[in-house]
């Protein structure tokens, strides 16, 4: 039987709640079926104005703010919530544009995406961003075990640990990110964009170098004896599955 082993707190903090200021309903909705089918809380926000009453009244963890909005632009909304929270906002437009981008930095966003883009990738991008500003109750993990495999978070050392002795596994640095990611929660399937964003250098954008790094992964964990780790789920992505 797998063996996890981690520190457990008492009490988890409520759902994130991610406002959605986007005047395309239909956008809206895909965006809020993607965020909540991942956990996350969401409300819906159609012009300039009442993102800044929705935000005002609500305060979320997150904004997911598009540039072109009637009544008040992106760009004027943020300029006003940056004057008075911190909130992280992550921008939405269609201007590709560097100045644009370097506009919407200089105002106070923490990321920039830009449309049309995939949904699974605007949730890993939420995801990171909360993961960085929102505060965390449980203590942070120092130990992963699930089977044989065996990971230290804080010596970034992995290992396989039988009944004779334990054999460590040389990771690159990627690896060992994407091997622990999958070791936190082994049934869950994770999308490509969410290791992306999670696990590889700020240079890799390309969610099909994810696969390059699984099969190095999977390969040197095959010559220690550990088959079908991780797993390919078809048209989803990745989990840790297997049977160590």
């Amino acid at each position: 039987m797998s063996d996890l082993n981690t520190r457990v707190s008492p009490a988890s903090p409520a759902p994130a709640l991610v406002l959605i200021a986007e005047d395309e309903a239909e956008i809206a909705d895909i965006l809020a079926a993607y965020l909540q089918r991942s956990g996350l809380r969401t409300r819906h926000a159609a012009d300039g104005r009442e993102v800044l009453a929705m935000h005002q009244a609500l305060e979320p963890d997150l904004l997911l703010l598009d540039v072109q909005m009637p009544h008040l632009d992106g760009w004027k909304v943020l300029s006003e919530i940056r004057s008075r929270s911190d909130t992280p906002v992550i921008m939405l437009t269609a201007l590709d544009q560097d100045i644009d981008k370097l506009m919407g930095l200089r105002l106070g966003a923490d990321d920039y995406v830009v449309k049309p883009f995939n949904p699974a990738e605007v949730v890993a991008r939420v995801q990171a961003v909360l993961r960085r500003t929102r505060p965390s109750t449980p203590a942070p993990v120092q130990r992963l075990r699930v089977g044989a495999i065996q990971i230290d978070l804080d010596s970034h050392e992995a290992s396989i640990c039988r009944a004779d002795r334990p054999q460590r596994l040389d990771l690159t640095l990627t690896e060992f990110k994407l091997l622990a990611c999958l070791m936190r929660a082994p049934k869950r399937v994770f999308s490509r964009a969410e290791l992306l964003v999670d696990c590889l250098p700020e240079g890799d954008t390309q969610e099909r170098t994810v696969d390059s790094h699984i099969s190095k992964l999977r390969k040197k964990l095959e010559a220690l004896g550990i088959q079908g780790v991780p797993s390919s789920v078809w048209g989803v992505g990745y989990r840790f599955g297997g049977d160590p």
